[in-house]
């Protein structure tokens, strides 16, 4: 079913009956005594509040799509094996799905590859409160789990303790401290911290600060993908944070500096003012010299994120990326946000996941066709468990494996952060759910099925003070859910490296997944190769 346009749980906005107006989304009667919040009645109130996830929640939630794009990762089926068995000796006794290899390199054809223990890492977390909050949690799960997390933008700008001179950052208690929070677990060989920095901190000195003051080894590019495609946008609670940010040369609305405004928000007429970065315009001239410069500066790896745009601009991106020689390139389809992403353009604006993994995937075999470059690349949107992750690996088989050497997650990740922390902080507490606890247990120790792991892996580390409990659970969701659900479902294809995974392992159930990417129907397939095997 299509979102109801006059009625979303993200705008916390409802409608008197449920037989909607399917134009509309109004209802056929709509009264002039009804008491209901709807879009239209909340849009009169609160005006552009409305168009982003409900302000109250800001900095304790994440945001995505509750949009039908009629095209999704189920529309895919895994194909079970029996013959033979690849990157393992076909043994009853050898091939067991703890014995699968989930292990992987990004920037495998560069100079310093960089290797990870999952195939899978956190995606860019800046300046958003959901993710400053819970940065002690996300970064220790990150590299215990050997993967790479990315600082996303607008750290330093936005840390009230930041010293800059002559507009140049000189130092951010901020960001040091998410590099040494990540740092602090690192095992120095699986995964790494990377700093991702779009237009405001490129023009702040961002990239040449982390480089050359907090050892940073890896940047990562952003073009303009911010709050979808309009910049990167945050709350800010207080006057005084909305004129400092104003005066660091962010935009803020309204204008914290019009009397009418600041007495407005004084009344309490509303409560929070928005803060929004701009966006990039790239050209491949300037930015082929742009990665030459952060190379000159030291970074070892350089990656590049961007969004969901128009076909043209995925060709634009892969043509420079090739061109750059990028180590990692991520595309985030349509679809999520961590911080306050609008409304409509979650819905609206962008092209969903598969049809742009396809449209990659186009230019890559172009790319390949012509002798050029191809970066390894990675993909967000909506990921969330080892099905959907296989299915991405497999449609990226150009032949000699997946180009796709690592999904970006964001979300599901915060969500394991945030769950764990606040199950913590209930169990301190004694409010645990009854039905939990009984089941599970009322202690961290207990309920956590990786906490005598975690804690056999840094001994000199104290379980809840030193290693948070946030950072356990995304440890756990990581390694033991995914990691392992990857590895059976692995072995069940009879695939048991990344690099031996194949189109071939998946089928397309609809008409339409064939059409957009290309994979043969289940039918086709049948009919293909019975009858010559017969």
């Amino acid at each position: 079913m299509y979102t109801i346009e006059n009625s979303k749980s993200t705008t916390e906005t409802t409608t008197r009956v449920k037989d909607v107006c399917p134009v509309s989304g109004m209802c056929p009667v709509c009264t002039e005594d009804c008491n209901v919040i709807c879009e239209v009645a909340k849009g009169a109130f609160r005006g552009r509040e409305v168009l982003y996830p409900s302000p109250e929640h800001f900095g304790k939630s994440t945001a995505a799509s509750n949009k039908d794009y009629f095209l999704d990762w189920s529309h895919f089926q895994i194909m079970a094996e029996l013959l033979g068995a690849k990157g393992i000796e076909p043994s009853s006794d050898v091939a067991f799905f703890e014995n699968a290899k989930i292990n992987t390199v990004v920037g495998s054809r560069g100079k310093n590859p960089i290797k990870m223990a999952l195939p899978f890492h956190i995606a860019g977390l800046g300046s958003t409160a959901v993710a400053k909050s819970n940065w002690r949690e996300l970064a220790s799960g990150a590299a215990m789990s050997g993967v790479c997390e990315v600082i996303g933008e607008n750290v330093c700008g936005m840390d009230g303790d930041a010293v800059y001179s002559n507009g140049k950052v000189q130092s951010s208690k901020d960001l040091a401290f998410r590099v040494k929070s990540y740092m602090d677990f690192w095992d120095g060989e699986n995964g790494r911290i990377v700093l991702q920095t779009n237009v405001e901190d490129q023009r702040g000195g961002v990239d040449e600060y982390g480089l050359s003051k907090l050892e940073v080894e890896v940047i990562e590019r952003k073009w303009g993908q911010g709050a979808k495609a309009i910049g990167g946008e945050v709350r800010l609670t207080t006057l005084e944070r909305a004129l400092e940010l104003k005066s660091r040369g962010y935009i803020v609305m309204p204008d914290p500096e019009d009397p009418s405004v600041q007495e407005a928000f004084k009344a309490g007429v509303f409560k929070s003012f928005e803060r929004h970065s701009r966006v990039g315009f790239p050209e491949r001239r300037s930015f082929l010299e742009d990665i030459d410069n952060l190379r000159s500066m030291g970074a070892k790896n350089v990656f590049l994120k961007t969004g969901a745009y128009k076909p043209e601009a995925v060709a634009f991106t892969m043509k420079v990326a090739s061109e750059a020689k990028i180590d990692l390139l991520t595309f985030d389809g349509a679809g999520g946000g961590t911080g306050m992403s609008p409304v409509m353009h979650m819905n609206e604006l962008s092209t969903p996941t598969i049809w742009l993994y396809s449209q990659v995937m186009q230019c890559a075999w172009y790319l390949r066709k012509k002798g050029k470059y191809v970066p390894d690349i990675s993909f967000a949107g909506g990921f969330v468990n080892e099905s959907q992750m296989y299915k991405a690996f497999a449609l990226s088989d150009m032949g000699d494996g997946p180009i796709c050497k690592s999904i970006a997650m964001a979300r599901a990740p915060i969500t394991a952060a945030m769950k764990g922390k606040h199950f913590a902080e209930l169990a301190s507490e004694g409010k645990l759910p009854a039905g939990f606890t009984k089941q599970y247990g009322d202690k961290p120790e207990t309920y956590m099925i990786s906490a005598k792991t975690v804690a056999k892996m840094y001994p000199d580390k104290e379980l809840g003070t030193d290693i948070p409990w946030g950072g356990v659970a995304l440890y756990t969701y990581m390694h033991d859910r995914l990691g392992e659900g990857l590895k059976q479902l692995m072995a069940g294809t009879r695939r048991f490296t990344l690099d031996s995974i194949e189109n071939e392992d998946i089928v397309a159930l609809t008409k339409i997944a064939n059409r957009v990417s290309g994979i043969e129907t289940l039918e086709d397939r049948a009919d293909r190769v019975m009858r010559k095997l017969l």
